[in-house]
């Protein structure tokens, strides 16, 4: 694996969204915890709402997506990486000083800058990549994302060891300590360094329905970036796609936020703060691991195609589901300190087996949505990135909005739904791209 140029610049990609990541992520792994904490000797935090202040977040993310790919035109991804993490930097600070207006005022402006560090992310991965190493880049910078699951709840297993109670103190050393971490994570993006220039693709001979992404420049004026972004959401195989992302985006707030509380509310469950920082640990090796597999196959991904892996992320899933159904009792994701009886007596081994196959299933999906967004819509990659994190926040925020009112057992039945039909969706595409792949390769034969 030569280390070329663009491969250092997908490390320095991984390495500085590892360092905002593992304060972000492990914030939103604690965040219902610690709210719940503030409430107990804080009366200015009454009526704060961790699911509400993470559904508002994926809510304007969603919506803000559509304009992110018209920023990114004018001032680039580098810049629009580093407003969008200056944004999350200041959310977690919100917390040193508690107020509700104030949370859900930062929720609102995290949710603008995640529109465009993701996008800006998915545009810069992009441009540092080639068909060839697409699947390669996509598994090492997402092998290094999850990297922050170690790093961020690692710290918080230490801080809270043996605590049955999250105090003002403690809660001052994580929110500042994370905040450092973020920070760290905005210098190397300021260093990033400009994309090599990228060979412009041949118009294939044999039409498809997205081979009109070739001729279409990354870089646009904004309305046009606009135009053509709404354009490609409509196109047949970005709608069937879209499915997939949902099903990412109900995951994300199922993961996120409803599991770790799960854990923490379960009384049957011993040790169970230190087992919320455990549970993300174990998250991340699941995750770690697949991003690093795939990264390593990238190869191998290109011949055999994605569907296999995207399959076998279904079946982790599934199993997981089943497991996470018979372990935690169906009250477990919104009644704080539930005692109330599982299928079976709830075990804390098991729910880190759960945690783990959950990122390793995470990792399936997303680093072949990140492979076929960032190979097949490459010169539209701006645009790709935003409809898929248009789509993931919004089944985000739907899944936190009734994460607080629906019991477990339902929010696992919604998931393996949309795991079915966004499994085949993918499928289908995958096909459809080896299908046409197939005709560009015999109409370039026949010509010689």
């Amino acid at each position: 694996m030569a280390l070329d140029k663009s491969f250092v610049n997908v490390i320095l990609l991984g390495l500085a969204f590892m360092l905002i990541f593992a304060a972000f992520q492990t914030w939103g792994n604690i965040q219902t915890t610690i709210i719940s904490s503030i409430q107990a000797d804080n009366d200015n935090f009454e009526g704060a709402n961790g699911y509400i202040s993470m559904a508002i977040i994926y809510v304007v993310l969603a919506i803000f997506n559509w304009t992110s790919p018209s920023v990114i035109s004018v001032i680039g991804p580098k810049f629009s990486m580093l407003i969008g993490g200056i944004t999350y930097v200041l959310f977690i600070i919100s917390f040193a000083v508690p107020r509700v207006w104030l949370l859900y005022s930062a929720s609102v402006v995290l949710g603008i800058g995640a529109a465009l560090i993701w996008t800006g992310q998915g545009n810069y991965l992009a441009l540092n990549s080639t068909d060839q190493t697409i699947s390669r880049n996509s598994g090492v910078f997402w092998a290094m994302l999850q990297m922050s699951m170690f790093i961020g709840n690692i710290f918080v297993y230490l801080v809270l060891q043996g605590k049955t109670e999250i105090d003002t103190k403690t809660r001052q050393i994580i929110v500042w300590t994370l905040s450092a971490i973020a920070l760290g994570g905005l210098v190397v993006i300021f260093f990033f360094p400009k994309p090599p220039p990228r060979p412009i693709k041949e118009k294939p001979d044999t039409p498809t329905e997205d081979s009109n992404d070739s001729s279409i420049p990354e870089f646009m004026g904004p309305r046009q970036a606009l135009t053509e972004a709404v354009k490609l959401f409509c196109t047949n195989n970005m709608l069937l796609l879209c499915f997939t992302f949902f099903y990412t985006g109900l995951e994300l707030g199922f993961w996120s936020a409803v599991y770790g509380s799960c854990i923490s509310f379960t009384e049957n469950l011993p040790n169970r703060k230190e087992l919320l920082g455990l549970s993300g640990i174990f998250f991340g090796v699941g995750e770690v691991l697949g991003g690093a597999l795939f990264g390593l196959l990238g190869s191998k991904t290109n011949k055999l195609g994605r569907d296999p892996i995207v399959i076998a992320g279904f079946i982790v899933h599934t199993v997981t589901f089943f497991a996470i159904f018979v372990n935690f009792p169906s009250t477990a994701p919104f009644q704080k300190d539930t005692s109330d009886k599982a299928f079976i007596s709830s075990n804390p081994y098991l729910a880190m087996t759960c945690s783990f196959l959950l990122g390793l299933g995470d990792a399936c999906y997303n680093t072949q949505i990140y492979s076929i967004l960032g190979g097949v819509y490459a010169n539209q990659s701006a645009s790709a990135f935003a409809i898929f994190k248009f789509t993931q926040s919004l089944a985000a925020a739907i899944s936190l909005a009734y994460a607080s009112k629906l019991v477990l057992y339902g929010q696992l039945s919604i998931l393996l739904g949309f795991a079915i039909v966004g499994t085949i969706t993918f499928v289908i595409v995958e096909w459809r791209q080896k299908r046409s792949a197939l005709a560009v390769e015999h109409s370039i034969s026949d010509s010689e």
